[in-house]
Protein backbone atom coordinates (compact mmCIF):
# COMPACT_ATOMS: atom_id res chain seq x y z
CA UNK A 1 0.00 0.00 0.00
CA UNK A 2 1.22 3.83 -1.06
CA UNK A 3 1.50 6.45 2.09
CA UNK A 4 2.63 8.82 -0.65
CA UNK A 5 1.54 9.26 -4.51
CA UNK A 6 3.05 11.34 -6.97
CA UNK A 7 0.20 11.08 -9.70
CA UNK A 8 1.73 12.26 -13.74
CA UNK A 9 3.41 15.38 -11.71
CA UNK A 10 4.97 18.01 -13.87
CA UNK A 11 6.86 20.56 -11.62
CA UNK A 12 7.92 23.83 -13.37
CA UNK A 13 10.33 26.14 -11.77
CA UNK A 14 10.70 29.42 -13.16
CA UNK A 15 9.75 28.40 -17.09
CA UNK A 16 11.61 26.00 -17.07
CA UNK A 17 9.98 21.91 -17.03
CA UNK A 18 12.18 19.86 -14.39
CA UNK A 19 9.92 17.04 -13.96
CA UNK A 20 7.65 15.59 -16.64
CA UNK A 21 4.55 13.69 -16.23
CA UNK A 22 6.22 12.07 -12.91
CA UNK A 23 4.04 9.28 -10.97
CA UNK A 24 5.86 7.53 -8.03
CA UNK A 25 4.55 5.15 -5.12
CA UNK A 26 6.01 5.05 -1.95
CA UNK A 27 5.23 1.94 0.02
CA UNK A 28 3.94 2.50 3.97
CA UNK A 29 6.30 1.30 6.39
CA UNK A 30 9.20 0.49 3.83
CA UNK A 31 12.71 2.13 2.86
CA UNK A 32 12.53 4.20 -0.38
CA UNK A 33 15.83 5.59 -2.71
CA UNK A 34 15.58 7.82 -5.52
CA UNK A 35 18.56 7.49 -7.74
CA UNK A 36 19.68 8.93 -11.38
CA UNK A 37 22.34 11.20 -12.41
CA UNK A 38 23.48 14.62 -11.21
CA UNK A 39 20.62 17.30 -12.24
CA UNK A 40 17.61 14.91 -13.58
CA UNK A 41 15.24 16.19 -11.16
CA UNK A 42 15.49 13.69 -7.57
CA UNK A 43 15.50 16.40 -5.21
CA UNK A 44 13.13 18.60 -7.42
CA UNK A 45 10.59 15.24 -7.23
CA UNK A 46 11.55 14.99 -3.00
CA UNK A 47 10.54 18.64 -2.35
CA UNK A 48 7.17 17.78 -4.25
CA UNK A 49 6.25 14.92 -2.19
CA UNK A 50 7.16 17.27 0.55
CA UNK A 51 4.92 20.17 -0.60
CA UNK A 52 8.16 22.61 -0.93
CA UNK A 53 7.79 22.81 -4.99
CA UNK A 54 4.19 22.73 -5.94
CA UNK A 55 2.68 20.61 -8.75
CA UNK A 56 2.67 22.45 -12.53
CA UNK A 57 0.23 19.60 -13.20
CA UNK A 58 -0.75 16.51 -11.74
CA UNK A 59 -0.96 16.25 -7.95
CA UNK A 60 0.55 14.19 -4.59
CA UNK A 61 -1.13 12.48 -2.50
CA UNK A 62 -0.62 10.93 1.29
CA UNK A 63 -2.73 8.14 2.09
CA UNK A 64 -5.19 9.00 -1.00
CA UNK A 65 -5.63 12.38 0.19
CA UNK A 66 -4.35 15.58 -1.45
CA UNK A 67 -1.48 17.39 0.15
CA UNK A 68 -3.00 20.62 -1.06
CA UNK A 69 -5.80 19.56 1.20
CA UNK A 70 -3.64 19.95 4.69
CA UNK A 71 -2.88 22.86 6.42
CA UNK A 72 0.76 23.45 7.36
CA UNK A 73 0.66 22.23 11.20
CA UNK A 74 -1.37 19.17 10.01
CA UNK A 75 1.51 17.85 7.09
CA UNK A 76 4.23 18.63 9.52
CA UNK A 77 2.87 16.39 12.04
CA UNK A 78 2.37 13.47 9.38
CA UNK A 79 6.05 14.33 6.86
CA UNK A 80 9.59 15.45 7.94
CA UNK A 81 12.01 16.49 5.53
CA UNK A 82 15.58 17.11 6.12
CA UNK A 83 16.88 18.86 2.59
CA UNK A 84 20.73 19.18 1.54
CA UNK A 85 23.31 20.03 4.72
CA UNK A 86 20.62 21.87 6.71
CA UNK A 87 22.06 24.73 8.82
CA UNK A 88 21.64 26.26 12.05
CA UNK A 89 23.40 29.08 14.62
CA UNK A 90 26.38 28.02 15.78
CA UNK A 91 25.45 28.49 18.89
CA UNK A 92 22.55 25.96 19.23
CA UNK A 93 22.81 22.64 21.45
CA UNK A 94 21.56 18.78 20.15
CA UNK A 95 18.60 19.72 22.23
CA UNK A 96 18.31 23.00 21.34
CA UNK A 97 17.86 22.07 17.47
CA UNK A 98 15.80 18.64 18.37
CA UNK A 99 12.58 20.71 20.50
CA UNK A 100 12.33 22.48 17.23
CA UNK A 101 10.92 19.63 15.72
CA UNK A 102 8.05 19.98 18.33
CA UNK A 103 6.88 23.31 16.86
CA UNK A 104 3.78 21.25 14.84
CA UNK A 105 2.39 19.96 17.61
CA UNK A 106 2.59 22.67 20.53
CA UNK A 107 -0.10 25.03 21.50
CA UNK A 108 -1.36 28.26 20.18
CA UNK A 109 1.04 29.95 22.66
CA UNK A 110 3.92 27.92 21.82
CA UNK A 111 4.73 26.34 25.24
CA UNK A 112 6.44 23.11 25.88
CA UNK A 113 4.50 20.88 27.44
CA UNK A 114 5.84 17.11 29.41
CA UNK A 115 4.63 15.79 26.65
CA UNK A 116 7.07 17.70 24.30
CA UNK A 117 10.19 16.61 26.75
CA UNK A 118 8.83 13.45 26.69
CA UNK A 119 9.01 13.29 22.71
CA UNK A 120 12.31 15.25 22.64
CA UNK A 121 14.27 12.67 25.05
CA UNK A 122 13.27 9.60 23.09
CA UNK A 123 14.09 10.91 19.88
CA UNK A 124 17.38 11.39 21.53
CA UNK A 125 17.35 8.07 22.61
CA UNK A 126 16.38 6.78 19.52
CA UNK A 127 19.13 8.24 17.50
CA UNK A 128 22.09 7.40 20.36
CA UNK A 129 22.30 11.36 21.27
CA UNK A 130 21.23 11.49 24.81
CA UNK A 131 25.01 11.89 26.29
CA UNK A 132 25.40 14.79 23.63
CA UNK A 133 22.22 16.73 23.66
CA UNK A 134 23.92 19.84 25.80
CA UNK A 135 27.26 19.92 23.36
CA UNK A 136 27.05 22.92 21.06
CA UNK A 137 26.15 21.56 16.72
CA UNK A 138 29.33 23.40 16.07
CA UNK A 139 31.49 20.83 17.48
CA UNK A 140 29.89 17.93 16.55
CA UNK A 141 31.39 15.19 13.62
CA UNK A 142 29.24 15.42 10.12
CA UNK A 143 27.69 11.89 11.57
CA UNK A 144 27.03 13.12 14.94
CA UNK A 145 24.80 16.37 13.44
CA UNK A 146 23.55 14.07 11.18
CA UNK A 147 21.99 11.98 13.85
CA UNK A 148 20.96 15.15 15.65
CA UNK A 149 19.27 16.46 12.69
CA UNK A 150 17.79 13.07 11.87
CA UNK A 151 16.17 13.15 15.85
CA UNK A 152 14.81 16.80 15.20
CA UNK A 153 12.92 15.35 12.74
CA UNK A 154 11.66 12.07 14.92
CA UNK A 155 10.47 14.85 17.49
CA UNK A 156 8.33 15.61 15.02
CA UNK A 157 6.65 11.89 15.12
CA UNK A 158 5.97 11.68 11.58
CA UNK A 159 4.69 8.89 9.73
CA UNK A 160 7.18 9.63 6.96
CA UNK A 161 10.80 10.64 6.61
CA UNK A 162 12.30 12.37 3.81
CA UNK A 163 16.06 12.89 3.34
CA UNK A 164 17.74 14.43 0.78
CA UNK A 165 21.70 13.00 0.05
CA UNK A 166 22.12 12.16 3.82
CA UNK A 167 25.29 10.61 3.45
CA UNK A 168 26.81 13.86 1.73
CA UNK A 169 30.12 14.57 2.90
CA UNK A 170 30.59 11.85 5.38
CA UNK A 171 32.99 9.30 5.57
CA UNK A 172 32.30 5.57 5.26
CA UNK A 173 32.16 5.13 8.83
CA UNK A 174 29.76 7.65 9.20
CA UNK A 175 27.68 6.86 6.04
CA UNK A 176 27.33 3.32 7.31
CA UNK A 177 26.01 4.49 10.36
CA UNK A 178 23.59 6.78 9.08
CA UNK A 179 22.69 4.07 7.11
CA UNK A 180 22.00 1.72 9.49
CA UNK A 181 20.22 3.84 11.95
CA UNK A 182 17.70 4.57 9.36
CA UNK A 183 17.22 0.72 8.54
CA UNK A 184 16.89 0.83 12.15
CA UNK A 185 14.40 3.35 12.46
CA UNK A 186 12.48 1.83 10.03
CA UNK A 187 12.47 -1.70 11.05
CA UNK A 188 11.34 -0.59 14.78
CA UNK A 189 9.53 2.22 14.25
CA UNK A 190 7.66 1.22 11.17
CA UNK A 191 8.85 4.63 10.53
CA UNK A 192 8.43 5.09 6.36
CA UNK A 193 11.65 6.36 4.51
CA UNK A 194 12.51 8.15 1.23
CA UNK A 195 15.84 9.03 0.64
CA UNK A 196 17.42 11.05 -2.43
CA UNK A 197 20.88 9.07 -2.37
CA UNK A 198 23.77 9.03 -4.82
CA UNK A 199 25.49 5.95 -3.60
CA UNK A 200 23.91 2.78 -5.85
CA UNK A 201 25.27 0.25 -3.61
CA UNK A 202 23.33 1.72 -0.19
CA UNK A 203 20.62 2.12 -2.16
CA UNK A 204 20.78 -1.62 -3.11
CA UNK A 205 21.52 -2.44 0.60
CA UNK A 206 19.41 -0.86 2.39
CA UNK A 207 16.17 -0.15 0.48
CA UNK A 208 12.59 -1.89 -0.44
CA UNK A 209 11.93 -0.08 -2.91
CA UNK A 210 13.64 2.34 -5.15
CA UNK A 211 13.04 4.30 -7.76
CA UNK A 212 14.70 6.01 -11.03
CA UNK A 213 14.83 8.99 -12.29
CA UNK A 214 16.69 10.55 -15.67
CA UNK A 215 15.97 13.43 -17.10
CA UNK A 216 13.13 14.23 -15.14
CA UNK A 217 11.29 11.08 -16.24
CA UNK A 218 10.83 7.96 -14.26
CA UNK A 219 13.07 5.33 -15.69
CA UNK A 220 11.18 2.90 -13.33
CA UNK A 221 10.72 1.77 -9.75
CA UNK A 222 10.46 -1.54 -8.00
CA UNK A 223 12.66 -4.01 -5.84
CA UNK A 224 16.63 -2.95 -5.85
CA UNK A 225 17.83 -6.61 -6.74
CA UNK A 226 15.37 -6.56 -9.50
CA UNK A 227 16.02 -3.13 -11.35
CA UNK A 228 19.74 -2.36 -10.51
CA UNK A 229 21.56 -4.07 -12.91
CA UNK A 230 24.81 -3.08 -14.62
CA UNK A 231 22.28 -2.34 -17.86
CA UNK A 232 20.52 0.03 -15.82
CA UNK A 233 23.54 1.54 -14.60
CA UNK A 234 24.83 1.52 -18.47
CA UNK A 235 21.42 2.91 -19.82
CA UNK A 236 21.19 6.18 -17.15
CA UNK A 237 24.40 6.40 -16.03
CA UNK A 238 26.44 6.08 -18.90
CA UNK A 239 29.05 3.68 -16.95
CA UNK A 240 30.13 0.13 -17.74
CA UNK A 241 29.71 -1.45 -14.07
CA UNK A 242 30.49 -5.38 -12.76
CA UNK A 243 27.89 -7.22 -10.65
CA UNK A 244 28.94 -9.63 -8.07
CA UNK A 245 27.74 -11.10 -4.71
CA UNK A 246 28.55 -9.43 -1.39
CA UNK A 247 29.59 -11.74 1.51
CA UNK A 248 26.02 -11.19 3.02
CA UNK A 249 24.52 -12.60 -0.02
CA UNK A 250 23.49 -8.81 -1.33
CA UNK A 251 24.24 -7.75 -5.02
CA UNK A 252 26.66 -4.66 -5.66
CA UNK A 253 27.97 -3.43 -8.30
CA UNK A 254 31.50 -1.89 -9.19
CA UNK A 255 31.62 1.09 -11.52
CA UNK A 256 34.83 0.24 -13.74
CA UNK A 257 34.81 2.34 -17.27
CA UNK A 258 32.87 5.39 -19.07
CA UNK A 259 30.53 4.09 -21.88
CA UNK A 260 32.48 4.23 -24.91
Amino acid sequence: MSILQANEITIRIIDKIIIHGLSLSVPEGKVTSIIGPNGCGKSTTLKALARIWPCYKGNVTFNGEDIKKFSHREFAQKLAILTQSPQSPADLTVKDLVEMGRFPHRNWFGRKSMEDDAHVEWALGQTNMLGMQHRLLSTLSGGERQRAWIAMALAQRPQVLLLDEPTTYLDICHQLEVMQLLEKLNRELQLTVVMVIHDINHAVQYSDHIAVIKEGYLVTEGKPQEIVTAQLLKDVFKVEADEFICSNGMPALLPVDLVK
